[in-house]
């Protein structure tokens, strides 16, 4: 499906944020980083994260002790800046009282901190604690298991709607060696060649076996568009 690291996730992707750092320091920086990537693309999250570093900021105790104005500036431009700012602080001051600094260590801790979902809380448990609980499902991994037909509600043939629902159905039949693996692939795959739109089904080495290969609609041309081709036929 992919043979070489070529995509943004494979250098940029959370779990690459904080590798130089301890093993504490370093499980703050993927839960900081997770929490920045909700509907961020990774070059953006990545940028943020490094800028946090570079300004002492990328700990729970520089985090508490910044304002927000000063976050807000070296976060910029992720997705919802502002409403993540102020988790980040919250986070920080949570990690500090109840976790001397460092993060929670169980799933059920991590979605009890403001902004941390599922998919989130399962990528700081394979990273930060090498502890694999359940797979980590974003938009990607849930668009590819569904256009190549892994997943299903369960009892029916019918498409997952969320990737609390794919994770679910994946792991009914994934082996638990593969957990942690399969989204750094798919993730990768989804960022260059199966994409939301257009997917790239001509230079997908598994189209033969994909049941929705060559079926996705292009998108349409614009109205000008048309004209101007129309004109030079």
């Amino acid at each position: 499906m992919r043979c070489s690291a070529d995509a943004p996730v494979d250098t940029m992707g959370c779990e690459k944020a904080g590798e130089t750092l301890s093993p504490k320091e370093r499980r703050f920086a993927v839960l900081a980083s997770s929490l920045l990537s909700s509907q961020t693309k990774d070059h953006v999250t990545h940028g943020a994260i490094q800028r946090l570093l570079q300004n002492g900021l990328l700990s729970a105790d520089g985090l508490n002790k910044a304002d927000e104005e000063t976050i807000k500036k070296l976060i910029y431009p992720v997705g919802f800046y502002t409403r993540k700012t102020t988790n980040l602080k919250k986070i920080a001051n949570i990690c500090l009282t109840k976790y001397d600094g460092d993060i929670p260590s169980s799933i059920e801790e991590l979605l009890s901190l403001p902004g941390i979902g599922p998919k989130m809380a399962h990528l700081v448990m394979n990273v930060g604690w090498n502890n694999v609980q359940g797979i980590c499902v974003d938009t990607h991994v849930h668009r590819i298991c569904n256009r190549l037909g892994w997943v299903s509600r369960l009892g029916t043939k019918q498409k997952t709607l969320t990737p609390e629902e794919t994770r679910e159905a994946l792991q009914r039949w994934l082996p638990k060696e593969e957990w942690v693996p399969i989204n750094p692939l798919l993730v990768g795959f989804g960022q260059t060649i199966c994409t939301p739109r257009r997917p790239r089904c001509g230079e997908c080495g598994v189209s033969d076996f994909c049941p929705s290969a060559f079926k996705e609609t292009p998108t349409p041309l614009s109205k000008s568009k048309n004209l101007g081709l129309n004109k030079k036929l």
